[in-house]
């Protein structure tokens, strides 16, 4: 029996929370951003550390081991008590209203740093505004700065 890369990826999960001793439920689902482990379980708040990065540490192994198994595999997302879809949402809320305050004053807004993933949801949420653009800027390699511009006037 052939497993799918998402069981795949969820086997690789269990096993690598087991060795550590998380006891967890793991979910899988498809959705817009594509295949998703979804961890359950009390312990949470370690496996997403501070500001999410032990939960993106995990999600990098399970996709580095998975793509050495399955040449093709696609990219596996994984969360832990949808604690990446709620900072989703609250970065999408609070980038619209940056952006709000960008169009009612002219006047740049810094947003917090960010990673690569939340700096392109953020991107790409400015992508066809035809008013503001987002700029990313300096920073150390992990987290850099973003800034909402008023779009110049073609």
């Amino acid at each position: 029996m052939t497993l799918t890369p998402l069981e795949h990826a969820r086997s690789i999960l269990d096993s690598m929370l087991g060795y550590l001793g998380f006891a967890v439920t793991i979910k899988d689902s498809e959705g817009p951003e594509g295949p998703t482990l979804q961890i359950l379980t009390e312990d949470g708040d370690a496996l997403i550390g501070r500001r999410g990065e032990v939960l993106e540490d995990i999600q990098y192994l399970v996709n580095r081991i998975l793509v050495r198994h399955i040449e093709d595999a696609p990219r596996i997302r994984v969360d832990v008590e949808y604690y990446r879809s709620m900072r989703e949402d609250k970065l999408i809320e609070h980038a619209k209203q940056a952006a709000d305050r960008v169009r009612a004053t002219g006047q740049t807004m810094e947003l917090d740093p960010m990673n690569s993933y939340y700096r392109r949801i953020v991107h790409n949420l400015f992508a066809d505004d035809p008013q503001v653009m987002s700029v990313s800027e300096g920073g150390n390699l992990r987290f850099k700065r973003m800034t909402l511009k008023k779009r110049p006037a073609k």
